[in-house]
């Protein structure tokens, strides 16, 4: 049974995949349902106020194979099913309704109005429940939700891009781009996934900055992302920016005075945010380092070397040395990525 839990539950997390950076506020949620070693049904949370990955999949299994086929089914499903009334009905509710006669969860919900209540209320109903099956994969698709729902932050990935020899840009006369085609479209599937990109004035008034996502599978499905520029002097932003002239400017936003962890706070309080992407010079993001505000780290390392005068990926002379975990290295055409956690 273990092994066909982890199988069906892996079914799951691909489905819970395809809402992250979609979702905001809710968490990216995955669910199939299968009986007898068959796949009934499968769905995943599209939006907030859109019916959540359990009633998806339930909904699928019953219009593919009909409603006596879901009775007594098992529910495989990413998150704890909630239990309380909210824009829709709680998903214990819906299971009960549905009949199934097993369900298995990956990791509990730690949003304190549902955490652990579902085992009672599905077993009360007659349901067999079974929890922590994929939990560690399942909590690293939740992470920014739950950073949201325990500290009030956002979670925060900070991207870069360097030569070689540690430059941020190439010589004067030879293009803008460091890196490849590849790359810097895996960097717009990177913007897919997040709910805001955050950026300094300095790197406004230097590149004019689009911050979109131009590759039309990636925003299949969703909005912009937020672009939020960081400045002491908002007065001083060129007016004629990208970011307040395009189709899109409604969608930006200007903090201008504000702490780090303030304007952070501020982006999952009042635009929902999960998840910041961190597009900026060294010195916000050695800042935001600094501070104990990034979570994660991308870094596009091209085969080059470029010359011309220093400019640190990180503008702090005094930080403490930090090591990543989770380290991963893909290759994208010449370039290569790693991306790795913060440890702390």
């Amino acid at each position: 049974m273990k092994a066909e839990d982890e199988r069906w539950m892996g079914v799951a997390l691909d489905e819970a995949r395809r809402g992250i950076g979609r979702t905001a506020p809710n968490p990216p949620v995955g669910a199939v349902v299968v009986r007898d070693g068959v796949l009934l049904g499968k769905g995943w949370h599209r939006a907030a106020g859109c019916p959540h990955a359990e009633r998806e999949a339930l909904a699928d299994a019953v219009a593919r194979c009909g409603s006596e086929a879901v009775r007594g089914a098992t529910v495989y499903v990413t998150l704890e099913p909630c239990s309380t009334q909210g824009r829709t009905p709680p998903c214990t509710l819906g299971l009960m309704e549905a009949g199934v006669g097993r369900v298995v969860y990956a990791t509990v919900d730690r949003n304190p109005l549902h955490a652990g209540r579902a085992d009672g209320i599905l077993r009360g109903g007659g349901i067999e429940v079974e929890s922590g099956v994929g939990r560690e994969e399942a909590e690293r698709i939740l992470r920014p939700f739950f950073k949201v729902r325990e500290k009030g932050l956002p979670w925060v990935i900070w991207k870069t891009a360097m030569s070689l020899d540690g430059r941020l840009t190439r010589p004067p006369g030879e293009g803008q781009w460091l890196t490849g085609e590849e790359a810097r479209r895996d960097v717009q599937r990177l913007r897919g996934e997040v709910d805001a990109i955050l950026t300094s004035g300095a790197t406004v008034r230097a590149d004019r900055p689009a911050m979109t996502i131009r590759v039309p599978e990636f925003l299949e499905g969703r909005k912009q992302p937020w672009r939020v520029v960081f400045t002491r002097d908002g007065a001083t932003l060129p007016v004629d920016a990208p970011l307040f002239t395009d189709e899109w400017r409604e969608r930006t936003l200007v903090r201008a005075g504000e702490g780090l962890e303030e304007v952070l706070r501020g982006m999952a309080r009042d635009q929902g945010v999960m998840c910041v992407l961190l597009e900026a010079g060294g010195r916000l993001s050695g800042a935001l380092m600094e501070a104990g505000l990034i979570d994660e780290v991308v870094v596009y390392l091209a085969p080059m070397i470029c010359g011309g005068p220093d400019v640190a990926l990180l503008a702090r002379d005094e930080m403490s040395p930090l090591r990543l975990e989770e380290v991963s290295y893909e290759r994208f055409g010449e370039d290569v990525r790693m991306r790795g956690v913060v440890r702390r």
